[in-house]
């Protein structure tokens, strides 16, 4: 198991996006946020005027984008077709839009097979909602990753504030709930963790504790 796939799944606010780029940072591996792939896809589509609920239409935008992660001075960036998105793709309604163009089968299928390509050949970390039980469902290690309620919308409600939106954390819970909803009961790759999943709560661990458990699975499967 030289380059693996390393799947890490979960709802908002559970600490998938900060443990991901911290293990693909000390293993050298590259990092993919798919979750990061629908913002994109529900950004643009409003920006576009596009119908959120046209299949067609959705597929094209999908078949069209060109989407990079890159390490800059303030972390990860990801960019479409060039254009640095970063921040956009971060605000509570691109969120929203997000979890509503996921539920498109259309959006999906393009999506997997996209991340599919990205993760081909091993040596990435993936993080999403169906990582481990759709995107790479042979993945060598399986991460699922929650916490609280209250602890997930504090967390959003922190990194809303650092990106100049000033959200209460009842409204966030608010939005959480709902999302983790429509997520749970979309009939299209639901959120739920792979039967072989490590499912690790990390509402009172810290990040180090929570890269270190990853990195002692990794290292126990290793090939002797």
């Amino acid at each position: 198991m030289t380059h693996p796939v390393i799947a890490i799944d979960g709802p908002a606010g559970a600490g998938k996006s900060t443990v991901s780029r911290r293990l693909a940072q000390e293993l050298g591996f590259r990092y993919v946020d798919t979750g990061a792939m629908y913002r994109v896809v529900g950004v643009l589509a409003a920006e576009r005027g596009i119908d959120l609920g046209d299949p067609s239409a959705l597929g094209e935008l999908c078949d069209h984008l060109h989407i990079a992660f890159e390490e800059g001075p303030q972390g990860i960036r990801t960019l479409v077709d060039g254009r640095d998105l970063s921040r956009e793709i971060r605000s509570g309604e691109a969120g929203q839009l997000a979890s509503k163009v996921s539920v498109v089968p259309t959006v999906r299928e393009r999506l997997v097979a996209r991340q599919r390509q990205m993760g081909a050949g091993g040596g990435v970390v993936m993080e999403g909602r169906d990582i481990g039980t759709v995107v790479f469902p042979q993945a060598e290690v399986k991460i699922y990753l929650t916490a609280s309620p209250m602890e997930r919308a504090r967390r959003r409600c922190e990194d809303l504030r650092g990106g100049g939106d000033a959200a209460r954390v009842e409204v966030v819970a608010r939005e959480i709930a709902e999302r983790d909803r429509r997520d749970q009961e979309r009939a299209h790759s639901p959120l739920r963790p792979a039967s072989d999943a490590l499912l690790v709560d990390t509402t009172n661990e810290g990040i180090d504790a929570v890269v270190a458990r990853v990195r002692r699975i990794l290292e126990g499967r290793r090939d002797p």
